[in-house]
């Protein structure tokens, strides 16, 4: 085991690193992720330093990209579902409690998580055993349950099923093709979630209104219910393949009761709080059950052969460590943010963001040797797709857990 120094060392340049990368519209902690694993055996420090690094990394990025999905409608995985509710919030001149509503679910995650870890220990392997050859059936009739659960009519059901088979069909056609999973993922919530937010949110506002002061956050029993609501959906991301932050954001979602219309800011809490624990239980679950379930984890597995119970306690500890030091700098941040878009015009700040998230998704398929002509009807297609759910007059928090899981689901042969 490395020493105390290196471990706040490692940690502390982690979270710095995914401050800056959390802040950056478009880049996906994966990509960073991708790069310090390849550049790795060039690196002269230890397995544990790299994986502390990673690990704070990822939990720093995981709170901080809140930040420019709430102030520009630019999400990630993580954040895509609550982009709505969050962005309305900015535009009410709410974005200090949406920031703060998300700096409490993120911490709270975390802390409920840990709390479980001794239960987790005792039911999530056999659990795990038990429902493992039935997983494909669980999968199904989750995405029902979003379909028919989440919809606010018939109508909704329609389009939700349609929008599920069709973008089912584009994540199987992109799992098909030589492009890596990273590059066609980006390309697809790059649409699905950025561009078409984007791209709506041009006609109804102009400007970035004043953003009115707060001081704190109250705490409540919603606040208990939200933040446990995304520490447990978290773990039931932990066993079930093919279930992302926003399959279990809608899980999470529904726990709390809220679907970001009536209480955006118990919405926000609840995913955020999925967001951030799951950048840890998705490594935890490499002791619990032998299995990562995130790129991160998997870069960190590959790095730590055996992870051991010390290497556990190791990994809880940077977690919180990261998770108080991304808190305040989410706050802080947030707020200067907040007040220096105010006044700015949105549609100039929009298409700038627009502009670099398509280049990003450019020049990544450049280096990669992707065909550029694929990415981009790929990109205008879910777009196009993205659309749909505001022209159709449907809530689009309601839609976006079953936007991308069944593409898992068709490519596992379902």
């Amino acid at each position: 085991m490395i020493g105390i120094t290196d471990i706040l060392f490692a940690c502390f340049l982690g979270i710095i690193t995914g401050i800056l990368t959390g802040l950056i519209p478009g880049i996906h902690v994966n990509t960073v992720g991708a790069f310090i694993f390849a550049s790795s055996t060039h690196l002269h420090v230890s397995e544990e330093f790299l994986a502390v690094f990673l690990l704070s990394l990822s939990v720093a990025h995981a709170l901080l990209e809140f930040i420019p999905s709430a102030l520009l409608g630019v999400p990630d995985e993580g954040t895509a579902i609550s982009v709505l509710p969050s962005h309305r919030m900015v535009l009410e001149g709410k974005a200090g409690e949406a920031i703060r509503a998300a700096t409490v679910g993120g911490v709270g995650g975390i802390l409920i998580t840990i709390i479980l870890l001794p239960s987790l220990f005792l039911i999530l392997p056999p659990l795990y055993n038990f429902l493992r050859p039935h997983i494909w059936l669980i999968l199904i009739l989750v995405s029902f349950y979003m379909i028919i659960k989440l919809s606010r009519n018939f109508e909704a059901v329609i389009w939700a099923s349609v929008l599920f088979l069709f973008s089912g069909a584009m994540g199987w056609l992109m799992f098909q093709t030589p492009i890596s999973p990273g590059l066609g993922l980006m390309t697809l919530f790059t649409g699905f979630f950025g561009l078409s937010t984007l791209l709506y949110s041009l006609n109804s506002a102009s400007d970035i209104p004043e953003q009115s002061r707060v001081q704190f956050t109250e705490f409540n029993m919603n606040t208990l219910r939200s933040v446990s609501a995304g520490g447990l959906a978290s773990v039931l991301l932990g066993f079930l393949p093919g279930f992302g932050p926003a399959q279990g954001g809608m899980i999470a979602a529904s726990l709390t009761g809220s679907g970001g219309e009536d209480a955006p800011e118990d919405f926000i809490m609840a995913i955020s709080g999925l967001n951030t624990s799951d950048a840890l239980f998705s490594l935890l679950t490499l002791y619990l059950i032998g299995n990562p379930r995130s790129g991160i984890a998997v870069y960190i597995s590959e790095i730590v052969q055996d992870v051991s119970m010390a290497h556990l306690m190791l990994f809880i500890s940077a977690s919180i460590l990261a998770v108080s030091a991304a808190a305040v700098a989410s706050i802080k941040l947030g707020d200067h943010l907040a007040s220096s878009l105010s006044g700015i015009n949105y549609r100039r700040v929009s298409a700038c963001v627009m502009l670099f998230m398509m280049a990003s998704i450019f020049f990544f398929a450049i280096m990669e040797g992707a065909s550029l002509l694929f990415i981009a009807v790929a990109l205008l297609t879910s777009t196009a797709f993205g659309i749909i759910p505001h022209c159709a007059g449907i809530s689009k928090s309601h839609l976006m857990g079953v936007l991308v899981l069944p593409a898992v689901v068709i490519y596992m042969g379902i």
